[in-house]
């Protein structure tokens, strides 16, 4: 074999090579990711400490995702759907796997909004429009929910989370889930969540869950809050 004729057999085998790397390449990664934190770990000092912040997010958040494509290995379709569907569905699996992924899946969900739904103190806004004015008709101000919503969350037994959900008899109303459930199961729609797992605030509230909340209403993303209402 020549130099010219090495050079082509060379060439020929690095082409068909490439051709299934370039074919993984543009194939869709399969199931849950953890998404990043829109703002530095630091980003909501004084009210949560960069520590919580981040073995929050890289840990607790990181097992839900990687706890919840284990338990749905075996449905690629699954896989494949947004979680707000696969919370909210989560009964249509099979028995066998249902408990993992009402647990993971919500860990999954609730954090993903959680994230969000928290800003650098003073850049959040505030209620306005017309989530302010169905805050108004539900509770009477801003103060008479944020009193019924502290009120939620600190009756909240064991580990869970208080929810600001769109009413049914009024137009906003305040709920409260146990573990990782989300209202989307019972087909409510959640705007604002507070997460009241002792690893969202021990660290630096230790079990004074009343000092947390409080220092929380200091990061509420309203900004990101109006939204979610006005697509309701």
């Amino acid at each position: 074999m020549n130099r010219r004729e090495l050079l082509r057999a060379t060439a020929g085998a690095a082409a068909l090579l490439a051709v299934p790397a370039a074919a993984r390449s543009q194939e869709k990664p399969k199931g849950f990711t953890l998404p990043k934190l829109p703002y530095p770990p630091e980003a909501l000092e004084p009210s949560i400490d960069a520590e919580t912040m981040t073995i929050h997010h890289d840990k607790h958040h990181q097992a839900y995702v990687d706890n919840l494509n284990k338990a749905l290995a075996d449905q690629p379709e699954w896989l494949a759907k947004p979680i707000e569907e696969v919370v909210a569905n989560y009964k249509k699996l099979p028995e066998a796997i249902q408990p993992a992924v009402r647990n993971n899946g919500g860990g999954h969900l609730n954090h993903s909004w959680f994230w969000q739904m928290m800003a650098k103190p003073g850049t959040g806004g505030e209620p306005k429009g017309e989530l302010l004015k169905a805050i108004e008709a539900s509770f009477g101000s801003l103060d008479g929910f944020k009193k019924e919503f502290t009120n939620a969350a600190l009756t909240q037994f064991g580990s869970g989370w208080a929810w600001l959900v769109v009413g049914k008899e009024k137009p906003l109303a305040v709920a409260k889930t146990a573990n990782q459930d989300n209202p989307i199961t019972e087909g409510g729609k959640a705007i604002l969540g507070i997460d009241v797992w002792e690893h969202a605030y021990y660290l630096k509230y230790r079990n004074l869950r009343a000092k947390y909340i409080e220092a929380w209403f200091a990061v509420v993303n309203w900004n990101f809050v109006n939204e979610l209402y006005a697509k309701k």
